[in-house]
């Protein structure tokens, strides 16, 4: 196999093969928040073709934002049973089926079914908690940084894709923007057929950072592994850790997918500025983001987690509040997004961090998808409240504030988490 001649090639240059495998996941979550990314500089396009109002448009993408969250449990429980490579390459055909779908459709079900539910399932299934899945299965040794770039991957590929896609839309439509995303689809999906592996024992090797070769778990049953998501929940609601990350996490995806990603360029667009224009300053976002949620995840191996949620979430808030008076132009947006970019997901890499800790490692992936499902229900909750706020009070600035202030209750909520220690509600089989 390609893998195995490749794994032992790089092995006698000391070359770990977790770092070849952290490459085809950073290239399919960056392809998926492009893919997630893309309805925000389409709004306007759909509206003059279709006559649908905003509220209608976020109806779907609110759909689709849920749908990426809460199949987070479940796709940690799929990547255990069937393996990570089969999980994603399946994913990203049905993403790549949403949209050459959404090319032929003409009522507001359609966008519903096509943009709402099948994209939604499919970039759930590459959602952050494959990041987590990757990071712990294959490092002890840098596992924070590596979540770092993992995160920065599906962040930075939300926002830098934009300006391209914008551009696209506006020189030849916006269904030139949906066969972009599907060749990046395509790309991906061979990339990850060829390097991609499901745990280190695969290619002989053990986790980096330690010194032994871990066996695969033994496999369980379909109903079993399905099942162990319920099971964990039920442990990990017993916790006050649990419901904190969770409440911290429902805030970030409001201040940040749902809000952001979704209405900044129509946002921008009621301030006179042209989708290009307002694309490039999400790119610029998104290139801090990069650089500030790899740090965080340096950091998230060398400080007191809580304490780096507080100040992240503090700052979001700030910088939100912020934006309705930056007046909109050049120098007050290039303000906003930098310090709002290095803050973009920098959130990611402590609260992971966080959940291993509390939660052993095995449970992870697990607890982090439960927990990123409270993300993507706030960001559902943005999505479709800030379109609301467009549609009935004519702006979507009451929406900023919210977030803002949310932002604020955040960074508060994290420093009342206990200091350390592994969380065990009760002990059971993860497989």
């Amino acid at each position: 196999m390609v893998s195995a001649v490749l794994a032992s090639s790089l092995a006698r240059r000391n070359i770990h093969y977790g770092w070849v495998v952290v490459a085809a996941t950073f290239l399919t979550m960056l392809v998926t928040a492009g893919a997630m990314g893309a309805p925000g500089v389409l709004i306007k396009p759909l509206q003059d073709e279709f006559g649908w109002e905003t509220s209608q448009i976020s109806s779907a993408l609110a759909i689709r934002l849920l749908l990426f969250g809460f199949m987070g449990p479940f796709a940690a429980a799929f990547m255990n049973y069937f393996g990570v490579r089969k999980v994603i390459v399946f994913a990203l055909a049905l993403i790549g089926a949403g949209f050459i779908g959404s090319l032929f459709m003409t009522k507001l079900w359609h966008l519903l079914a096509l943009w709402g539910i099948v994209v939604g399932f499919g970039t759930g299934l590459t959602a952050m908690v494959l990041a987590a899945t990757v990071s712990t299965r294959w490092f002890v040794k840098h596992r924070g940084l590596v979540v770092g770039m993992l995160s920065a991957s599906s962040a930075t590929g939300q926002l830098v894709f934009l300006p391209l896609m914008a551009e696209l839309t506006e020189r030849y439509g916006w269904r030139a923007t949906v066969f972009f995303v599907c060749a990046m689809i395509m790309l991906a999906a061979l990339l990850v057929l060829l390097f991609m592996r499901d745990r280190p024992s695969d290619v002989n090797l053990p986790s980096l950072g330690e010194a032994h070769v871990a066996p695969a778990p033994a496999r369980t049953t379909l109903g079993a592994a399905l099942m162990t998501p319920i099971t964990t929940l039920r442990e990990i609601s017993t916790t006050s850790t649990f419901w904190i990350l969770f409440a911290t996490f429902f805030i970030c995806g409001l201040s940040t997918n749902g809000l952001i990603q979704t209405h900044f360029v129509t946002l921008c667009g009621d301030f006179g500025i042209v989708p290009v224009a307002a694309a490039s300053v999400l790119a610029v976002m998104g290139i801090f983001d990069f650089f500030g949620t790899i740090g965080s995840g340096w950091l998230s191996d060398r400080f007191d987690n809580r304490w780096l949620l507080f100040w992240y979430y503090g700052l979001r808030g700030l910088s939100l509040l912020y934006l309705p008076f930056s007046d909109f132009s050049f120098y007050g947006l290039s303000i906003f997004a930098i310090f709002y970019g290095l803050d973009w997901i920098a959130t990611v890499p402590p609260t992971v961090k966080i959940a291993a800790d509390r939660f052993g490692r095995e449970k992870a992936g697990l607890v982090f998808g439960w927990v990123f499902a409270g993300h993507q229900l706030g960001a559902a909750t943005a999505a479709y409240g800030a379109g609301l706020s467009r549609t009935e009070l004519s702006s979507y600035l009451p929406a900023f504030f919210v977030a803002g202030a949310l932002c604020l209750l955040a960074s508060i909520l994290a420093i009342t988490l206990k200091k350390s220690g592994l969380t065990n509600p009760a002990p059971a089989a993860v497989h």
